[in-house]
């Protein structure tokens, strides 16, 4: 693929972006809590086999490698279920962003064993999903503020949003792995 013109939107965007709906409605936030409940087994599927070549292989030109694609997701995901907790358990809380391309170069976040972030993906998962599901309309409409786009976020739409994450980096590795890395 090196010589070959590519859509670097299509690359960094394979399923697109996240696009809210008008009015999120209880069939939007069954999927994508089945989305967020399924995406450790399916990331687990993906690079279970994977050699450390192969975890080294990016999904596009200047793009993180399959390994930190995994690391990514146990970091953002870490960060996302303690904002669900902030905002469950205060008014309208600001939530402190995080660097994720420098964490990304962290030791951690290069590591050829994504054993670890596996683990952590699971567990992470296994009580955000528990606590997503005893969500009522009320608790759903809960807010927090991110100061690094100064947008109020409600709880429901962040549901979507990550559902969306799930599928699009899997759908990177995926990509990785389809086109080997070559970029």
């Amino acid at each position: 693929m090196n010589n070959q013109l590519y859509d670097i939107e299509n690359l960094r965007f394979p399923i697109g972006e996240f696009l809210k709906p008008n009015a999120i409605t209880q069939d939007h936030l069954d999927k994508w809590i089945s989305a967020i409940e399924s995406f450790p087994q399916k990331i687990d599927e993906l690079t279970k086999n994977l050699s450390i070549k192969e975890l080294n292989w990016i999904y596009r030109p200047d793009g993180w490698k399959i390994k930190q694609v995994v690391h990514h997701c146990a970091d953002s995901h870490i960060n996302s279920f303690v904002r669900f907790k902030l905002a469950l358990t205060e008014e309208n809380p600001i939530i402190k962003p995080y660097e994720e391309d420098r964490w990304a170069e962290l030791i951690d976040g290069v590591s050829d064993d994504v054993t670890a972030s596996l683990q952590i993906i699971r567990g992470v998962h296994a009580r955000w999903v528990l606590l997503l599901k005893s969500l009522g309309e009320k608790e759903l409409k809960r807010l927090f503020i991110h100061p690094a786009t100064n947008k109020t976020l409600s709880l429901e739409e962040v549901i979507g949003i990550y559902a969306w994450h799930c599928n699009h980096h899997l759908a990177h590795i995926e990509q990785a792995l389809l086109y080997k890395g070559q970029f």
